[in-house]
């Protein structure tokens, strides 16, 4: 003998709803809400990111400058006559430019260009001015020290394993790329100078020092 089920209301737990009847969701309300708070935290975040990697680079400068006993030990460092740049670029053991590094090291004229490269960097991060200029000179600068570490070797001029952890993205190809990403996204405007100094008129008939 055949059962047939007879359709009726279904017996069973049921959540109640938070929304009243009349209140129903329009197409679009959650999507414009979301984008909303989405945009609000990403004009924070990119403010953020902005101070706190130009402090990388301040706070570089100054160790270097003068020595506080971090990377650069007590009295060694460049106001005491120390060189910000020998000890790197001497201990280079990889890569197509290792000589050409080795005779750097120690230059007058590449530590003034390295000081002032990250004094300027930091600056403009932390203030949020000229972040176009500072993207180009602070891609450059991990551009070289990229070279100079060169992260594709798998061993170094003398044999010894290179421990290198990528072999093509290190820590100098993601700060490059954080700093087009704040000049892209214009991040100087917020906890900044920026809207004041694209507001200049020399900078505003030079796009290029925002």
């Amino acid at each position: 003998m055949a059962v047939h089920e007879t359709p009726g209301p279904h017996a069973g737990f049921h959540l109640p709803s938070r929304r009243r009847a009349g209140t129903a969701q329009r197409p679009g309300e959650t999507t414009t809400g979301t984008t909303t708070t989405a945009t609000a935290a990403r004009a924070q975040v990119f403010p953020g990111l902005r101070i706190v990697t130009g402090f990388v680079f301040l706070w570089a400068f100054l160790d270097k400058t003068f020595g506080w006993g971090y990377a650069t030990a007590s009295g060694k460092g460049w106001a005491d006559g120390g060189s910000p740049t020998k000890g790197f670029l001497s201990g280079v053991a990889a890569g197509p430019m290792e000589s050409t590094f080795h005779s750097w090291a120690g230059a007058g004229w590449v530590n003034w260009l390295f000081m002032l490269g990250l004094l300027g960097v930091g600056l403009a991060l932390v203030s949020g001015i000229a972040l176009r200029l500072a993207a180009v000179a602070g891609t450059a600068l991990m551009a070289f020290m990229w070279i100079a570490e060169w992260p594709p070797a798998k061993h170094l001029s003398d044999g010894s394993p290179s421990m290198s952890s990528n072999p093509l993205i290190d820590y100098h190809v993601v700060y490059a790329v954080v700093l087009i990403a704040l000049a892209v996204a214009g991040a100087g405007t917020t906890w900044g100078l920026g809207r004041i100094w694209a507001g200049l008129p020399v900078v505003r008939d030079h796009a290029w020092l925002r």
